[in-house]
């Protein structure tokens, strides 16, 4: 089965219990069993065995901090398009971003960037030396930056 077919028939088995647990966890990750079991109407014992299966089944994947770069003072914002030697998979590419606190987000692409990097930080010269980290990445030959200046939508 193709890895796409497989996504979307766990998809299709996912009961509205579960989307729902998976929804609570998604906006709080540290929520407890007995919190989740609360708004999804089950026992803790029962919040945990669901989660316990959807992880064994790949649906959840782990858990991570979110870091609100506001908070830390990281007002500078740029999207940089990565440009990777050759046969870089896209686990290595992910490898090596996840290191960076400063990534608030990467994505694969199409057209001549393999990456999409979203990155936040305090100034230009905290922004320069992550970029600069990241260039200095095995299988990364090249970036190009776009520096936000204000947002207009989101």
């Amino acid at each position: 089965m193709s890895s796409s077919r497989a996504h979307e028939t766990v998809g299709a088995d996912l009961d509205e219990t579960d989307r729902l647990l998976l929804a609570r966890l998604g906006s709080d990750g540290r929520a407890s069993y007995a919190e989740i079991g609360l708004q999804v109407n089950l026992s803790a014992t029962a919040v945990r065995r669901r989660i316990d299966r959807l992880r064994a089944r790949g649906v959840v994947r782990g858990f991570t901090v979110v870091l609100d770069p506001s908070v830390l003072g990281w007002q500078t914002e740029a999207f940089v398009e990565v440009y990777c030697r050759e046969r870089t998979a896209p686990e290595e590419i992910l490898a090596s971003l996840r290191q960076f606190p400063e990534v608030v987000a990467a994505w694969t692409v199409t057209g001549d960037p393999d990456a999409l990097v979203h990155l936040r930080a305090v100034d230009m010269r905290h922004l320069e030396a992550v970029i600069e980290r990241i260039r200095r990445e095995p299988g990364v030959q090249r970036s190009r930056s776009s520096v936000v200046l204000s947002q207009l939508i989101g």
